[in-house]
Formats: structure tokens, sequence, C-alpha cells
């Protein structure tokens, strides 16, 4: 028999979540339910990396240890007060991605079987112009954390250089990710040459720690990933439970 639906009110809605008792992490044995409720306590902070960013939903409908799919259209099926604006990707195909502005949007979207938010860098209102350049240190296997971190501290410098901030966050999974808001002036290929040429500096000031190279057999040490820039690309946001068997958040 299939668990009762469960109704949260929140943000003056009342959103349903169904099979709440599903369980969506089997060695901890969290639910669906759980999720919801650790998205509701953080849902400031949750908010703040995702609000008014279309979304591509990547979707675990039997937890965090089964399959998943990336839906970048938007659920025919919607509430009304479920926002959407229409993307152009490269390849010409257009697609309506929702956008969370709101804790109820962003109950609805997790109750659809988000485990992490995944965010475009560009806001609603101007989709040709991230205002946010993305640092992605990605480690080769068997780089201890020690490293990762020292090559996050080279990335501040070098941000600092020109005259820019970054914010880091664990990925909550092996490596660091650095957001870095910038004015919504410069378009996507523009935006990931910026990002190629930090992961040049990165990597000329601390050549035995960090690589920009593309192909992954010259890799070595930690990957500075400048491709997360791309038009099509998203990453998973600050507070994002990611799908490992412990339930880890990417975390400030």
């Amino acid at each position: 028999m299939a668990d009762p639906k469960e109704t949260v009110e929140v943000a003056g809605r009342e959103v349903s979540v169904t099979n709440p008792g599903k369980v969506y992490f089997p060695e901890r044995g969290y639910t669906k339910l759980d999720l919801v409720r650790y998205y509701l306590a953080v849902a400031d902070g949750a908010l703040r990396g995702v609000r008014g960013r279309p979304m591509a939903l990547k979707r675990f409908p039997d937890g965090a240890a089964g399959d998943f799919f990336f839906q970048k259209r938007a659920p025919r099926s919607r509430p009304d007060w479920v926002e959407t604006v229409t993307l152009a990707f490269p390849s010409g195909r257009l697609a309506d991605e929702i956008v969370v502005r709101d804790a109820a949007q962003l109950v609805w979207v997790v109750n659809l079987g988000c485990i992490d938010l995944n965010p475009h860098p560009t806001r609603a209102e101007d989709l040709d112009h991230p205002d946010e350049l993305r640092v992605d240190l990605d480690p080769v296997p068997g780089v201890p954390w020690d490293h990762i971190r020292r090559v996050a501290l080279v990335v501040r410098d070098a941000l600092e250089a020109y005259g820019l901030v970054g914010w880091p966050k664990t990925s909550g999974s092996r490596g660091i990710h650095v957001n870095v808001r910038i004015e919504p002036r410069w378009t996507f290929p523009e935006v990931r040459r910026a990002a190629l040429a930090l992961a040049r500096d990165v990597e000329q000031r601390v050549p035995e720690l960090a690589t920009s190279r593309w192909w992954k057999e010259e890799r070595h040490g930690v990957f500075i990933d400048y491709n997360q820039n791309a038009k099509d690309r998203t990453v998973a946001s600050a507070y994002s439970v990611r799908p490992t068997p412990d339930a880890r958040v990417s975390a400030p």
C-alpha cells in the first residue's frame, strides 16, 4: 500500500509530498520527507543559491542509490504558481525550465525526486549574461583534502589580484566549488574564457598541485574545471544534499 500524501504548509501554500516514507538514503534510513524537512530547515540559505535562476531537474525516483535522469523541461502538470522561463541551448533546442523563488516552489521541486539543486549561472530576467563565474576544483583520485584546500586558497589569491571575491563551498562529493559573483554584462563564451584564464593562472602559481589540462590522462592533482561555465552546464548549489550514501551536503 502506497504511503499517504503529506501536506506541507509553507510560504502561504499547501504543497503535497507524495510517498513521504520512501527511503532515499538506505545507509542512513533517511526518507523523502526527511529530505523535504531538511530543505525547509535551510530554506533561507538554499534559496540564496537558486532564487530566480532557471534550474535543471536532476531526478532520483528511487532515491540516492537508484538511477537518476536530468529533466530540462518543466513537467506539464504543475501548479500555476510554479514559474518557468524558456531557455535556448547551443543545440538550438528550447526548454521551459523551473525557476524557484520561494520555499513552496523549493519543496515542490524536491518532491519530484530532486535530491540536489542544479541552477544555471544566470537569472531568469537575463538568460544570456551569467552573473556568476564558477570554479570547480575536481581532484583526481587519491588527492588528499589538504591539497584541494590549498588550491582553493590560491584561487582566492588569484581572484583578489583581479579585484574579485570568491565564495567557497564543499562540493558535497570530493572537491570544492568557488562561486564568483560578476556583473551580468558578459556572454557565456566570454565568461568561460575568463574561467580558463583563471585556471591557467592558478596552475602557474602551483603547478605541482593544480592543472587546467582538459584530457583526463594528462591531469594530476586538482583539475580546475573551467568548462562548468559553458551555457548548458549546471552545478549543485549551496546547501544541496548530494546523492552519496551518507547524504553529504554541499556546504559553504
